[in-house]
């Protein structure tokens, strides 16, 4: 497979650091290669990008760690250290296993510490599970059409999803380089290193560990401006090249779950989620959603996802929500609720959009006046 096939999944807060900011993209290699010494031969960082895009496995399994630390406030709802919940791999640090076995065979378990979560995709069948909330939903999805499970946060929770969005577009944005190599889950590994040209952007960079023998990157790291320590950071800690075996693809639900089938009702009383309606205050047909700049300073103005005009009714995980509790501003541009980490910030306008940058506040008033 190749890994860095587009992903069908991008929601709020991780996904705007890395979907959003990241999606400057890359050039401006430099002619540095990487000194690997005995271990590995030197590449350059052209050599490596085309390493990375083409890596091709057949299997692999490993454990997993992330950790967001994005300066965000404590938001009702939102992140949590140790916890089983999907929705909670916003912030703080969390452990996930993954098994991949071709684009119809991945599992990914996230593991909290009083239960946790999985979503299987064997197959035709699609499984997302909770221990904790002794639920599961089901639903039957095309053969190769989704090469890797979903998580509801859309946060990238492997290496390699991370990797992508750094990586999946091309141009002047950005300046790459090689800053030797690292071991990265006891395997050494390539390092590329991606700056933002422009200073306007809250990021100061991004690294890429890529495996010397796969060429699968496994460690990626994003650093706030000046700041020396990962704001973000997903790794394998243990890496393992080799075809998992198929028994691990198939889920039965544990007696007493309750079971949801796409389309058709749960089977046991529960009720299907739904996906977020979008703002429905402006007249029918006028949603929009665009890019104001280029590069790592670009805004992503849109409706948001409420169900009236300056609401927040997406559920207690979303951004909309999260946004409507915290303190109001205001300016030429309207009024509304600002959130401001490290490497992003988000504005909810009281009319009903949502604003979101790799950039200081004053860019997203900026984009809201244009």
């Amino acid at each position: 497979m190749t890994l860095f096939a587009r992903r069908p999944w991008t929601r709020w807060f991780v996904p705007v650091l890395v979907a959003l900011a990241l999606t400057a993209g890359v050039s401006g290699i430099t002619a540095l290669t990487a000194n690997a010494g005995d271990k590995l031969a030197p590449r350059t960082a052209a050599q490596l990008l085309v390493d990375a895009q083409q890596a091709r496995v057949q299997g692999l399994s490993g454990t997993i760690v992330q950790n967001a630390d994005l300066g965000l406030p404590s938001l009702p709802g939102v992140g949590g250290t140790g916890s089983s919940d999907l929705s909670s791999m916003v912030s703080g640090s969390h452990t996930l296993r993954f098994w991949y076995a071709g684009p119809n065979r991945v599992r990914l378990s996230l593991l909290g510490s009083l239960g946790e979560s999985d979503v299987v995709r064997n197959g035709h069948d699609l499984w997302i599970w909770s221990s904790k909330d002794k639920t599961a939903s089901h639903r039957t999805v095309p053969l190769g059409k989704q090469p890797a499970p979903s998580i509801a946060s859309g946060s990238p929770v492997t290496p390699q999803q991370a990797a992508q969005q750094a990586l999946k577009a091309i141009t002047p944005s950005t300046s790459v380089s090689t800053v030797g190599t690292s071991t990265v889950a006891g395997r050494s590994a390539y390092e590329l290193l991606l700056r933002p040209r422009d200073s306007g952007s809250l990021v100061g960079s991004v690294r890429i560990a890529i495996d010397g023998k796969t060429h699968v990157p496994t460690r990626v790291q994003v650093f706030a401006r000046g700041s020396r320590a990962p704001a973000f950071e997903v790794a394998f800690t243990q890496f393992d090249p080799s075809t998992p075996d198929a028994s691990l693809f198939r889920f039965n639900p544990p007696p007493d779950t309750k079971v949801t089938e796409s389309g058709s009702g749960p089977s046991t009383g529960s009720s299907p989620r739904t996906a977020p309606k979008l703002h429905q205050g402006a007249p029918s047909g006028s949603h929009t959603t665009h890019v104001v700049g280029t590069g790592w300073t670009s805004v992503l103005v849109t409706d948001a996802p409420t169900g009236k005009a300056g609401g927040a009714t997406a559920g207690s995980g979303s951004l909309a929500t999260a946004l409507g509790a915290l303190p109001k501003v205001s300016g030429a541009w309207g009024s509304g609720h600002l959130l401001q980490g490290t490497l992003f910030s988000a504005l909810l306008t009281d009319n009903g959009k949502l604003v979101v940058g790799a950039v200081p506040p004053e860019k997203l008033y900026a984009a809201l006046g244009r």
